[in-house]
């Protein structure tokens, strides 16, 4: 037992040193490149620094690198906590973050805000509420007698995503071809491009809640896969705790979505490899998908804008990568877990 706890407390610290020196090399990659002194010197307040911060410099991590590092981190620790909540909910490995359609309705009403005509703001504040709206569709349809069973929830949300997705589609048919469907194409496969404090400061929010509300909860996830009665019997309101992780999950992908784009496989893959580190247990996989899915996002992130001239999308990388590394790990632990 005490062997299990040191060995999970060297990893927890591992992951937590590895995002900080991730995210601080991610801050000096790129066309001007930066190194860590100069990035230390640059976020250490004026008074401590150790030498003078070349103004260009500071520039560049104030202004482009450090809230888009930021934004990379907590999109992928969220979009990764939100699977492991769904996947521990649903009792099922394949649930992800989209389960209930909530980052289709986000790029539904991010796709009508462009066609529209908003800025960046307009765009982001219809992709987040129509990502609340539409998991808030799919209780409202799943409920039957008063009751919402998993298995409704669950189809209500294929049903709904459906819907949505061919609700895209038909904006994009319809799409001004040179100058509206490229950018509807462009913010659908994800980026983090453009990304400012001003940003952060409208989405970040409802991410940090959702995992604070999903870290709170990690004790009694556990319990989900329980008979109801048995929940009970333990003192856990499953209803009760059902609901705020769907809220909870639907906040940080619709913020994600409605900053980010559309992100894939981040919510599937990085659950499935904190299981194979930790085993079963909440306790220990919540808090591991967030420290390996930001430094996930955070790679992700970095090649993407540097690998090419031109900044690749997000979602492709994710894929690419993600992917084969899926099949890896299933191969390597037999689908178990």
């Amino acid at each position: 037992m005490k062997n299990n706890i040191l060995k999970q407390s060297v990893w927890v610290i591992g992951i937590a040193v590895t995002l900080v020196a991730t995210m601080l090399l991610a801050m000096g990659i790129g066309r001007y490149s930066i190194s860590v002194g100069q990035i230390i010197n640059t976020l250490l307040p004026a008074g401590i620094a150790l030498e003078e911060v070349d103004e260009n410099v500071r520039t560049v991590i104030y202004n482009i690198r450090l809230p888009r590092v930021l934004l990379a981190a907590m999109a992928g620790g969220g979009l990764a906590v939100s699977g492991a909540a769904f996947q521990s909910l649903f009792s099922n490995p394949l649930a992800t973050p989209d389960t209930l359609g909530v980052a289709t309705g986000a790029s539904f009403g991010a796709t009508m805000g462009i066609m529209l005509g908003f800025g960046s703001l307009g765009i982001q504040s219809f992709a987040f509420l129509t990502g609340i709206a539409c998991v808030a569709l799919v209780y409202f349809i799943s409920r039957v007698k008063g009751e919402s069973s998993m298995m409704m929830i669950i189809l209500s949300g294929m049903v709904i995503s459906s819907l949505f997705e061919a609700m895209v589609s038909l904006f994009k048919y319809v799409a001004d071809p040179q100058d509206t469907l490229p950018e509807i194409t462009f913010w659908l496969m994800g980026s983090l491009s453009g990304v400012g404090f001003d940003d952060l400061m409208l989405g970040c929010p409802f991410i940090i809640i959702g995992m604070v509300i999903i870290f709170m909860l990690r004790w009694k996830l556990n319990t989900l896969s329980l008979h109801e009665d048995e929940a009970k019997s333990l003192g856990v309101n499953v209803k009760v705790i059902r609901m705020l992780t769907i809220i909870a999950s639907a906040m940080i992908t619709a913020s994600v979505v409605s900053l980010c784009g559309k992100i894939g496989w981040i919510g599937l893959l990085i659950p499935h490899v904190s299981r194979m580190l930790f085993g079963n247990n909440n306790k220990s996989i919540v808090p591991a998908s967030i420290g390996l899915g930001a430094i996930f996002m955070v790679i992700i992130d970095t090649i993407a804008r540097s690998a090419t001239a031109a900044e690749i999308p997000i979602s492709i990388l994710t894929a690419v990568i993600g992917a084969p590394f899926f099949i890896i790990l299933l191969r390597k632990t037999g689908g178990i877990r």
